[in-house]
């Protein structure tokens, strides 16, 4: 058996990822515990979102990815809690992992502040099932309109709500404004898709916040360009069946995304240390556990601040040099060498806004319209894991650019999902997902 230090990943994301990667084939062995038996980028879940990717083009099995490391052993499996005095972690099925040294990086979900109730109105977006969730109300939404059409002979208006204007919100506003104006126009007979209203509504006086003032202006800009209508200083105070409430005001609509607020994964609260209002882990310098200098908390589970005082964000680039700096201290300390405190490089930020139109500052010089559009298509494409994957996406990008054709137009579901879409806009009840529909399904059949 073994005797060399045994690590254990938690989270196939960014941060872990980049962690085992880091370990390859280094004289450690790692196991990384993941849910799911693939890494997801998650920039691109919006595409998948609003049809312009399929899901097997932004992700790749993480046994895949990691074929070459020889000292890597990739375990599906749900973490639910630590026993850090023995140094074990214990899975769901009461299976437990011994560790010299533990790096979780679980990620984060959207936070609905107190109303998790309205998740079945208004999913959010952080994996692929939510993303193919969306797709399905979207598409579902326009194909219900031309039914009711083409039925009774009258069109009636159609609403989109995003509730958020961070990148994520922007970016669906974007995608669906163009959805409707262009890539759906000429396909339905009985309604006029570009009529159809995309609602963004932000609750700060600007979108984009992070962003310099002249930029996020000119993201405004773009946004309404589309046809968005952006409401700013407006908070969504309850999400019902079929509608919104904004102030006092109840708005009816067919389709509410949400993509605003983040909590860390619930499995920092389970190491029983200090955390944040969002449930992020405070950290030592080197990212490490307080008290525990072999637990490392990495990612969007991490709050650290840089030397300026500003907390480092959460973001992708940041995961990954968390997942690279984690690494690199684990081997300093096996090489007997002082470890080196986290380091955020912050070398920009960028946000598309939809076809042709994005805004980036980056090393200190800002862009705006095609040109950031363009650096924005060819970053994400360098950082896509998988060649295949990389080309395949071009060679969407480059037929959506030409044709405005979205290539991935499924509603997936079935026969309930009309029915339930229908009781929705009707405002009568809320939409189940069908993970927790199919769930149900299997109860019910086992009760009989």
């Amino acid at each position: 058996m073994s005797e060399r230090p045994k690590v254990v990943i938690i989270g196939g994301g960014f941060g872990g990822l980049w962690a085992a990667n880091a370990l390859a084939n280094k004289p450690v062995d790692v196991t990384l515990i993941d849910r799911k038996n693939h890494h997801v980028f998650q920039p691109l879940l919006y595409q998948v979102a609003t049809a312009v990717l399929s899901p097997g083009e932004i992700a790749q099995p993480l046994r895949r990815i990691l074929h070459n490391a020889k000292n890597v052993e990739v375990i599906l499996g749900e973490v639910v809690g630590f026993d850090t005095t023995n140094e074990k972690v214990r899975l769901e099925d009461g299976s437990e992992l011994g560790f010299d040294y533990l790096i979780v990086a679980a990620g984060a979900r959207h936070s609905y502040f107190g109303n998790d109730v309205w998740e079945t109105s208004a999913p959010g977006l952080k994996t692929l099932e939510d993303a193919v969730e969306m797709r399905r109300r979207i598409l579902l939404a326009f194909e219900l309109a031309e039914r009711d059409a083409y039925l009774t002979g009258k069109q009636r208006q159609l609403n989109f709500v995003v509730v958020g204007g961070g990148p994520t919100g922007v970016e669906l506003a974007g995608a669906i404004a163009d959805i409707a104006r262009q890539a759906l126009a000429k396909d339905f007979k009985a309604i006029d898709t570009r009529k159809a209203r995309v609602i963004l509504f932000e609750g700060s006086d600007r979108v984009l916040g992070t962003f310099t003032p002249d930029l996020t202006d000119s993201a405004k800009k773009q946004l309404e360009d589309l046809g968005v209508e952006v409401r700013l200083n407006s908070f969504v105070s309850d999400i019902a069946p079929g509608k919104v409430k904004v102030s006092d005001e109840w708005i009816d609509c067919d389709v509410v995304l949400w993509a605003t607020g983040v909590a860390a994964s619930p499995l920092g609260k389970q190491l029983g240390v200090e955390t944040d209002k969002a449930g992020r882990v405070f950290v030592e310098t080197d990212l490490s556990l307080p008290g525990h200098k072999n637990i490392f908390i990495i990612g969007d589970m991490a709050s650290i601040k840089r030397e300026n005082g500003e907390p480092v964000p959460g973001v992708s680039p940041a995961a990954m040099q968390m997942g690279r700096a984690t690494a690199k201290n684990v081997l300093a300390d096996l090489k007997g060498k002082a470890r080196t405190d986290f380091r955020y490089v912050d070398k920009g930020s960028m946000a598309t806004i939809g076809r042709s139109k994005a805004i980036a500052h980056l090393f200190g010089m800002k862009f705006k319209g095609f040109i950031a559009w363009t650096m924005w298509l060819w970053l994400h494409v360098f950082f896509l894991i998988g060649f295949r994957n990389r080309i395949v996406v071009m060679v969407e990008w480059f037929w959506a650019y030409l044709t405005r054709e979205r290539s991935a137009r499924l509603i997936t579901g079935d026969a309930e999902d009309l029915h339930d879409a229908l009781a929705f806009i009707e405002g009568k009840e809320a939409v189940e997902f069908p993970n927790d529909r199919s769930t149900k399904r299997k109860a019910k059949a086992r009760s009989l």
